[in-house]
C-alpha cells in the first residue's frame, strides 16, 4: 500500500492487517531510524500492538542503509512468514517498494571514504556542483536523473567514483523473479483535502514534541538521515535563521511539494490500483479477491 505523505496510509494499513491477520512492513525510509519517531510519524505503541511490525526503528543515525539492503532484509522476512497468506508493505518511498516487488539493479558497494567525500562536496558546493560532476562522468544518467533529488544524484556520483565507470552501466532495469504475488493499492485524495491533512499533521507533530526531538538531534544535523523535511526547517530555526512560525510553515509547504513529487513518481506504476482511503470496503474487497486463490 502506497500513497503520498499525509494521505492516511498508517491507520488504514493497520485495519487491513487486522482484517487479514497480516504483519506490517514499513517502506518509509525515515521510519527505519529509531531516533526519528515524531518526525517520521512512526507508529506509536498502541499501533505497534495491533499488528506485528517490521522495519521500524531498526537503524541508528550513523548506520548506512540503501534500497538494496531493504530488498535483502524484507525478502528474508517474507521467507519466514510461511504461516501468513499476506503481508502489508506500506509507505511512500517508492524506490524501496520497487526494490521488494520488482528487484533493483545490483550496484557496487561504496566505501565510507568516497561516500563522505561526495557528501562533503554537496554540503560545501551544493547540488549544482554534484550535477556538474555527474554530467561530466555520466551524461547518459545525467539526462535521466531527477535533478531536484540530491540523494539520487549523490549516489550516482558515488558509484562513478567508486568504480571509475558510468552509473548508467549498472542500470539494467531487468527486474527479478519473485516467489510471491503483489497487489498494489494506492491511496489518493483530492488536492485540497490532502493539503489540509498535511497541514494538520504538521501541527500535530509540533504538539507531540517535534521541536524537542529536533533539539536532541541537532548535534547530528550533518548526517544524511537528518537531511529531511521537518528537521531541516527546525534546524534553521535553532540556528536563528528564521522564526518558529516561519519554520513550521516551511515544513508544511515542503511536505506539500514532496507529496506532489511522490504522486508524480507513483503514477508511473500502472500496476497500482487507486482508491480514496475512505472507500475501505472497496479496498478490502479488492485485496480479498486478489488473495483468495492463495487460501484455497
Amino acid at each position: 500500500m502506497t500513497g503520498p505523505t499525509g494521505v492516511g496510509k498508517t491507520e488504514l494499513s493497520l485495519r487491513i492487517a487486522e482484517r487479514f491477520s497480516a504483519p506490517v512492513i514499513s517502506a518509509d525510509s525515515r521510519q527505519f531510524y529509531k531516533d526519528l519517531a515524531i518526525g517520521s510519524s512512526a507508529p506509536v505503541l498502541n499501533q505497534l500492538l495491533r499488528a506485528t511490525h517490521y522495519m521500524v526503528g531498526i537503524l541508528g543515525l550513523n548506520d548506512y542503509y540503501s534500497a538494496a539492503c531493504f530488498e535483502a532484509d524484507v525478502l528474508a522476512i517474507l521467507g519466514k512468514l510461511h504461516a501468513n497468506p499476506a503481508a502489508i508493505l506500506t509507505g511512500g518511498s517508492m524506490m524501496y517498494i520497487d526494490a521488494v516487488c520488482k528487484g533493483i539493479d545490483d550496484m557496487p558497494a561504496v566505501t565510507p571514504d568516497i561516500r563522505n567525500a561526495v557528501w562533503d562536496k554537496y554540503e560545501r558546493e551544493g547540488r549544482a556542483a554534484i550535477l556538474d560532476e555527474l554530467k561530466a562522468v555520466d551524461p547518459v544518467h545525467y539526462d535521466k536523473v531527477d535533478k531536484l533529488n540530491h540523494k539520487r544524484i549523490i549516489h550516482a556520483v558515488e558509484v562513478c567514483r567508486q568504480t571509475g565507470r558510468p552509473y548508467s552501466d549498472f542500470c539494467t532495469n531487468t527486474g527479478k523473479p519473485r516467489p510471491f504475488r503483489t497487489v498494489k493499492v494506492g491511496l489518493t485524495r483530492d488536492r485540497a483535502t490532502l493539503c489540509e491533512r498535511i497541514n494538520r499533521r504538521v501541527d500535530q507533530m509540533m504538539a507531540d514534541g517535534l521541536l524537542d526531538e529536533a533539539r536532541r538531534l541537532y548535534p547530528f544535523k550533518h548526517l544524511n538521515a537528518l537531511n529531511t523535511i521537518g528537521y531541516k526547517e527546525l534546524f534553521e530555526y535553532i540556528d536563528g535563521c528564521r522564526t518558529l512560525d516561519a519554520a513550521v510553515e516551511k515544513i508544511k509547504r515542503n511536505s506539500r511539494v514532496y507529496a506532489r513529487k511522490q504522486m508524480t513518481w507513483l503514477k508511473r506504476d500502472n500496476e497500482i490500483v487507486w482508491f480514496n482511503p475512505d472507500n475501505e470496503a472497496d479496498i478490502l474487497k479488492h485485496i480479498d479477491d486478489a488473495i483468495r486463490p492463495l487460501r484455497l
